[in-house]
């Protein structure tokens, strides 16, 4: 069950301002624990992929409507080179001298025609590193419910919610594995039947819900 905490968008601010980031994570000196797909067992972090991991941003666009909240999500165009198909948080790498909010935003803008007028930051997650060699800074938002959006076709197949009372659900998540790159890699599943919602997307979800929910 869902804590009354974020069955509102003025509770959801409130909670959500209370226990994100107020700035961007510095960055992790070599050897210091960071946060990323390592986190799950079977998967050892390359500390020279860590300290040269290319900068990134996403925005956790969340909104209210009169049934409840839920999250904004894409997925990937299937004609990409990468990752295609895949759902994703709006986001991308951010540009040489661009703050991560600003990628976020830019990214979205880019991607689903989100205006940031619609959008309002909240805070941050800890930076995530993926095994794929991303530094991966969220910004959670909350998006107005009459907010306009349409997925740009040369890199997003659709936009689509999913409700938080699916995605803050732990019962849904599984651990699934795959070859990659000579090792068996694990990672968070969602058991969701509209969309395959996996992998860093997931992993971030779920920490979301820790910091919101759960702590």
């Amino acid at each position: 069950m869902i804590r009354p905490v974020i069955e509102s968008g003025e509770a959801f601010s409130a909670r959500a301002r209370q226990v994100l980031l107020a700035e961007p994570e510095p960055l992790r000196r070599f050897g210091e624990p960071v946060l990323g797909d390592h986190r799950l067992p079977g998967f050892n972090p390359d500390p020279e992929r860590i300290a040269q991991a290319v900068a990134a941003a996403v925005l956790v666009p969340v909104t209210f409507r009169a049934a409840g909240g839920g999250l904004i999500l894409t997925e990937r165009a299937q004609h990409l080179r990468k990752h295609s198909g895949q759902v994703a948080l709006p986001g991308g790498r951010v540009d040489h001298g661009e703050a991560p909010l600003e990628a976020a935003l830019r990214e979205a803008e880019e991607e689903i025609s989100l205006d940031r007028r619609h959008v309002m930051p909240l805070g941050y997650l800890p930076s995530y590193y993926t095994g794929t060699g991303f530094r991966i800074v969220p910004v959670v938002a909350l998006v107005a419910p009459d907010a306009p959006m349409q997925p740009n076709p040369e890199e997003v197949g659709r936009v689509f919610e999913v409700p938080l009372s699916v995605l803050f659900d732990m019962s849904r998540y599984r651990l699934g594995s795959r070859l990659w790159e000579g090792r068996q890699r694990r990672f968070y599943e969602v058991d969701y039947p509209d969309a395959y919602i996996w992998g860093a997307t997931a992993a971030l979800i779920r920490i979301l819900y820790e910091r919101l929910v759960a702590a």
